[in-house]
């Protein structure tokens, strides 16, 4: 019977809220940024991933980084040890 009041852009404020509840403005543009620029994903691609699926993308990411950079740090340290 209630109906949820929408914004002029049509999408619901509360689903913003949620949409950005582990994250802030700042860390969500500088986010995007890093995702563009080292990962090759367009805005568009990023803007129309839901929530969820943005927290799992940029987790697997995080994931993937620290496997390399732990890899090529084993990697000097048996140079190193040569």
């Amino acid at each position: 019977m209630w109906k949820e009041s929408h914004n002029q852009t049509g999408g619901s404020p509360r689903f913003f809220r949620i949409s950005l509840r582990d994250e802030n403005l700042k860390t969500y543009y500088m986010t995007n940024f890093a995702l563009m620029q080292y990962h090759n994903y367009s805005l568009s691609e990023l803007e129309s991933m839901l929530p969820w699926e943005r927290t799992m993308y940029v987790s697997l990411i995080a994931q993937h980084v620290k496997e390399e950079n732990d890899r090529m740090r084993e990697k000097q340290l048996q140079r190193k040890s040569r």
